[in-house]
């Protein structure tokens, strides 16, 4: 490929990327030139559903946090699998249905080892 051909396929993209970040740049400029730059309680206060912090940022949590957070992670990647095999389902024919029903038994089997643990507990 030519040099010349590779400037014609690219210098549309080029010139977008400049377009935005100029738009980007005088959006910001123009927001720090008009805005007010007060701060006050009022605006510096938790917005909306937000608390008022009672401890410091660096407190210790409970390991059940991250256990739950870790065992959510864990389900939702693997329910992620769920999507091609439900749109090659026709293409996979009773051996993909036969392979999915094991995989979601194993999920149930890991489930049911987590629940009976006890760490879906919030004691």
């Amino acid at each position: 490929m030519a040099e010349n051909d590779i400037l014609n396929h690219y210098f549309p993209v080029l010139i977008l990327m400049a377009v935005v970040l100029g738009f980007a740049a005088f959006i910001m400029i123009t927001s720090r030139l008009l805005g007010r730059g007060v701060d006050h309680r009022e605006k510096m206060s938790p917005y909306e559903c937000g608390m008022i912090p009672k401890h410091s940022a660096r407190r210790r949590f409970s390991l059940g946090f991250y256990v739950t957070a870790v065992i959510f992670l864990l389900f939702d990647i693997e329910v992620v699998f769920l999507f091609p095999w439900a749109i090659n389902l026709r293409a996979l024919g009773t051996f993909g249905l036969v392979e999915m029903f094991i995989f979601i038994a194993i999920l149930g089997l890991g489930l049911a080892y987590v629940w009976r643990k006890g760490a879906l507990e919030w004691d």
